[in-house]
């Protein structure tokens, strides 16, 4: 398998700069890092890739037992980065993929000299005192909707993860990335996403990391920030003023601001 075409590989940039890889969420592909690439892309140089069965990836390498659990996609970002060798690079991880970043980065550090994770959340299910923003039951019902109509359910869903209600053009951009997935493979990527716990692998981590929140977001609210941040030792973290799940949509310029100091700073 060409790991450069299954994941529909682009890199840009600067060719003498320090690697950035901006590693999109569920439902969404490369393309939604649009509004923040161009900036990163004259002070670094930039790896973009599509999650097997997320945009222009090759349809021919899914495999249903590989994407189930989180590992799968973790296992293609170290491939990719094996065979670019262009580390150790700056991973920024949006939503689910900040989790794949962490999973990544704890098997091999020494692809990874920094981490960014973007709204990430470790657990969506509340548990005891954790609060992850959604009761079982909240993500069940999420769940069996998508699984009996994926597309009404994006239609949904979408605004409601994206936020900024003031602003409809941003969740039917979502809605329209969502209705561009293949809905079986959705529905996998889905319950991997909702149903994972990855809490106890945030202490694993020892590469500099920024957690970036949103001061308001549907899906990962302040206290999961907050969270993570307390689990990553030495981590630092910062809240955008931003709304959404979404801010390299809502807020590209604060993001992308966000993204760069950490990336460039020596300390």
């Amino acid at each position: 398998m060409d790991v450069l075409r299954r994941n529909h590989v682009v890199v840009t940039g600067r060719t003498d700069g320090p690697v950035v890889m901006l590693a999109h969420g569920f439902g969404c592909d490369q393309n939604l890092w649009r509004l923040v690439t161009p900036a990163l892309a004259e002070r670094f140089r930039v790896v973009l890739f599509d999650h097997v069965g997320a945009g222009s990836s090759d349809p021919a390498a899914w495999d249903e037992e590989r994407y189930a659990t989180l590992d799968g996609y973790a296992d293609d970002v170290l491939e990719i980065c094996r065979t670019l060798g262009l580390g150790p690079l700056t991973f920024v991880g949006h939503s689910v993929s900040a989790m794949i970043g962490v999973l990544a980065a704890a098997r091999r550090p020494e692809y990874f000299a920094k981490l960014v994770l973007l709204t990430p959340s470790p657990r969506y299910i509340d548990d005891r005192d954790y609060r992850g923003g959604f009761s079982a039951e909240d993500i069940d019902e999420l769940l069996d909707s998508l699984d009996s109509n994926y597309l009404g359910w994006s239609a949904t869903m979408a605004p409601v993860i994206m936020g900024n209600p003031d602003r409809p053009e941003l969740g039917e951009e979502l809605t329209n990335s969502f209705c561009r997935t293949d809905p079986a493979m959705a529905r996998v990527f889905a319950r991997t996403t909702f149903l994972s716990d990855n809490r106890s692998d945030l202490e694993r981590v020892t590469v500099p990391t920024l957690v970036v929140q949103c001061a308001q977001d549907a899906i990962a609210p302040p206290e999961v920030g907050a969270f993570v941040h307390t689990h990553i030792p030495g981590s630092r973290l910062i809240t955008l003023d931003a709304i959404g799940h979404c801010p390299q949509l809502s807020a590209p310029e604060a993001t992308t601001a966000a993204i760069a100091d950490f990336a460039a700073d020596t300390r």
